[in-house]
């Protein structure tokens, strides 16, 4: 672990020593390439899946594998006029589970200053972004980005959106509903932290609006920052309905819900053959005792966790490589602290074009409360066009 950091930090360092300014480095991800298309057909059509198949690995107990059509996401966007575009992305998940991911219009006022409004993305962390399969290493996502950033985490909201290439930056604000903390019963729990919480914009309740905030800057070759942060209360249902002198019914309302606040850091870097990624975020949470008490959950007053990846392209090397091809080892380890956890995760990645991979891991997990670590083999493929 402490060499992989080094490594990391090493190269980091290299790269801001060398660095200039080049506005093509800006981040993208599906909803952007929609908003930044010029052909003049004003619809645009995309599409990603990711299949795979998970194999645990445990020397006393026999298990058996699990094969999975784990996403197929459709994106539509059209261009409504030279100002405003409408972004939605549609998810099938496991085959029988559809899910409505993005569903949001943009209004440019100018290139530095967007509103938008709907269903959107939290800005939080990387993956959470940019979850497009053929853009990570590993068969599944990292994590941490499930555990404590609860990827695919959107929610409905109206904020602004800009870039502003003459000093590479980029920013989101937005004003959205919080996580729904209880319905009759507890949503967040210490196991999955704030996942079971997410509205998803299905009829979302909202008490109280969170604000979401990201920026990321991409002046320096091939690096990309970003810093988010996000904060709120939770929302309850036992606020439908109270009559607004019932101090005894708010008190017993307002220990249904918890304050929270989430911050995370996060980078990408390529350098040649080289490829780096990390991200940390930390949340913490207040009002916690009463929310347990009144719901009987177990939820933690903070949780924290990292994890820095660092990759090789074997193909770099190539003179002639008209199809983009990237062959890749990788390796990723996290620690965060949903029963303190650490994963260790080593691949493999052949990019066979941009638009398309093959994957290959090994996974180790383990924690603090069995002696025992489990592993675990993967192998998937991702598609996005």
């Amino acid at each position: 672990m402490r060499l992989l950091f080094t490594l990391t930090v090493a190269i980091l360092l290299t790269s801001v020593l060398s660095a200039q300014t080049d506005s093509t480095n800006a981040p993208i991800n599906m909803s952007q390439t929609i908003l930044n298309s010029q052909k003049a057909n004003p619809l645009t059509i995309g599409l990603y899946a990711q299949i795979d198949y998970n194999q645990p690995i445990d020397s006393d107990v026999r298990q058996n594998g699990k094969l999975d059509v784990h996403r197929l996401v459709t994106f539509l966007g059209y261009r409504i006029n030279k100002r405003t575009h409408f972004v939605s992305e549609i998810e099938m998940e496991h085959v029988s589970e559809v899910y409505v991911e993005q569903a949001f219009i943009n209004y440019a006022i100018k290139p530095h200053l967007n509103i938008r409004a709907g269903l959107m993305l939290i800005p939080m962390g990387i993956v959470n972004e940019y979850h497009e399969p053929t853009t990570f290493n590993g068969v599944e996502r990292p994590n941490l980005d499930g555990k404590i950033i609860p990827s695919t985490w959107r929610e409905m909201g109206v904020g602004l959106y800009g870039r502003v290439d003459n000093i590479s930056l980029r920013y989101q604000a937005y004003l959205v509903n919080g996580f729904l903390g209880y319905d009759g019963t507890a949503r967040l729990r210490g196991s999955d932290g704030f996942r079971k919480g997410r509205q998803k914009g299905a009829e979302s309740v909202i008490s109280s609006p969170n604000l979401a905030t990201k920026v990321e800057y991409y002046g320096l070759p091939g690096l990309k920052l970003g810093a988010s942060f996000y904060t709120g209360r939770t929302q309850s249902t036992m606020y439908d309905g109270l009559l607004v002198d019932d101090e005894a019914g708010l008190a017993s309302a307002d220990s249904s819900t918890v304050n929270m606040s989430m911050v995370a850091a996060d980078f990408r870097y390529t350098y040649k053959g080289i490829q780096a990624r990390g991200q940390v975020v930390y949340s913490s949470m207040k009002n916690v005792s009463a929310y347990n008490a009144f719901t009987g959950s177990d939820l933690g007053s903070a949780m924290m966790g990292y994890y820095v990846e660092l990759g090789y392209d074997l193909f770099n090397h190539r003179k002639v490589n008209p199809d983009g091809q990237k062959l890749t080892p990788f390796i990723r380890y996290e620690e965060y602290n949903t029963h303190d956890r650490t994963d260790i995760t080593a691949g493999l990645t052949f990019h066979v074009s941009p638009k398309a991979c093959f994957k290959g891991d090994y996974q180790r997990f383990s924690n603090d409360s069995d002696s025992e670590a489990q592993g675990q083999i993967n192998f998937g493929i991702g598609v996005w066009f």
